[in-house]
């Protein structure tokens, strides 16, 4: 069931009818049944594994809170960790590691004939493993107060806006919602319009747009394709994943206000970084934070020597490519943006570019190196990926794939951009809900007409259902 099906918004409509006339447990009763309905849809078989992360966490949390034995604490988190991450380990990572060891034996002289399990990916393991964990984690250190109520803490962990690709929600932030009673009348509605409609644009009309003309150009054979095709198709894949995560990411937001629920901001205009801290900060900002407080800092963050600094940026940003993808193009992108940010942080304060045009030239520069990123991310293998990075540098021939791909970049994306440097200038994500009536309905016209005008050829999965 997908945000851009016709049976999800049958769903929520139904959902947010009987919702509306619910007292506050009737409401948590619902929202878990209907997350758990929603999971489902996908496949039934997967409900005993995020019901097995459930109750592994909020006993071990509840066990933590009613102790005074730190060591029993110690081993409760221990424990709570091993299910979690194993259960992950397991379905998205136990082929790669057998496979890669298969290989590793190969090069040295074994003979290695391992067969590996087909293991289907869980839709979501990734997001609520993260999720739940860090509920946990934050019981453990004292920062949160352990819930009591089972089905309340389901409802935080299966919550169905968020549930496949986040945002990965706090429980500080979440929990609370869920715990306490939500007030029935807000003007939560409009916003919620107007986050549903924006995300519908960029996941339809950018990301499934664009998705379609980088997906023929990844999928083409070396000689099929030059190098600006190659290029072209980088740029394509570059405002494909961005539509289709921040639009996912949209569109949760917004179906969670007219819930009375607030879920954080997972993305802040990214390519309008102009350095890979920035970047971070902008860009899939639930993940980046996650690792920043769960992994970064534990290790020392950058309150230790500089060695240890870069160690720790490497560290933390390998994980987190392993953590979208069982694969080692996903495994050297997080290693390439760990480099990036280590040769940021080893760069003096006087090479940074002032006034207006620096900002503007160090903008452009990241962006593109974000473009050189995603290369390895979009591959489907090492060799794809050098391939195509050879061919951008040695065979720039303009074809007509190249400028019909360079048409549509600038005919959808355009626009877009414009509006978030708009966004930019006034430091704020809400501006267009302030300006005069005129000018936000102008707007809205352009986001729903371009829907209906401008349909996609193709209407593609969210790429990140599959993390």
């Amino acid at each position: 069931m997908l945000f851009n099906s016709y049976a999800f918004w049958l769903f929520l409509a139904l959902v947010w009818g009987v919702y509306r006339l619910l007292p506050h447990r009737g409401q948590n009763i619902l929202l878990l049944l209907a997350s758990y309905y929603f999971y489902s849809c996908w496949d039934w078989r997967f409900l005993p594994l995020i019901l097995t992360t459930t109750l592994v966490n909020y006993l071990t949390a509840l066990g933590i809170e009613r102790s005074n034995d730190k060591k029993k604490h110690h081993w409760l988190m221990v424990i709570s960790a091993a299910v979690s991450l194993g259960l992950l380990g397991f379905f998205k990572y136990w082929g790669f590691f057998i496979e890669s060891t298969a290989e590793m034996l190969t090069c040295l002289g074994f003979h290695a004939n391992i067969s590996t399990l087909s293991i289907i990916l869980p839709v979501g393991i990734s997001f609520y493993t993260f999720q739940t964990l860090s509920y946990t984690i934050d019981v453990y250190r004292g920062k949160t107060k352990a819930t009591r109520s089972l089905p309340d803490f389901a409802l935080y962990v299966a919550y169905f806006p968020q549930l496949v690709a986040g945002p990965i929600e706090r429980s500080s932030s979440l929990l609370p919602q869920i715990t306490h009673p939500r007030p029935k009348h807000t003007g939560n509605f409009s916003e919620g319009l107007y986050l549903i409609l924006l995300g519908l644009f960029l996941k339809v009309v950018v990301g499934d747009n664009l998705g379609f003309i980088a997906d023929g150009i990844f999928s083409a054979q070396r000689h099929e394709i030059t190098g600006t095709d190659a290029l072209v198709g980088v740029y394509c894949f570059a405002f494909q994943i961005y539509g289709d995560f921040a639009g996912y990411s949209s569109i949760a937001r917004g179906v969670s206000k007219w819930l009375n629920i607030d879920l954080m901001t997972n993305f802040r205009m990214p390519y309008l970084a102009r350095n890979p801290s920035d970047f971070w900060q902008r860009w899939h900002i639930s993940l980046s934070s996650w690792l920043r407080d769960y992994l970064y800092i534990p290790m020392g963050g950058n309150q230790c020597s500089t060695i240890k600094i870069y160690r720790n940026l490497m560290l933390t940003m390998l994980l987190g490519g392993l953590w979208h993808g069982a694969g080692w193009t996903f495994i050297i992108w997080g290693g390439i943006h760990g480099l990036i940010l280590c040769i940021y942080r080893a760069l003096p304060h006087s090479v940074k570019l002032p006034g207006f045009w620096g900002r503007v030239l160090a903008t452009v520069w990241f962006f593109h190196v974000v473009c050189f990123t995603w290369l390895f991310f979009r591959a489907d293998n090492l060799a794809q990926a050098w391939d195509m990075l050879t061919l951008i540098f040695t065979q720039q021939e303009m074809t007509y794939l190249s400028r019909y791909g360079l048409g549509m970049l600038v005919f959808f994306c355009a626009p877009l951009m414009i509006y978030e440097i708009w966004l930019e200038q006034k430091h704020t994500l809400r501006r267009l809900e302030v300006v005069h009536w005129g000018w936000r309905a102008a707007a809205y016209c352009y986001l729903v007409s371009m829907l209906i005008l401008f349909p996609p050829q193709v209407f593609g999965q969210f790429i990140y259902f599959q993390f």
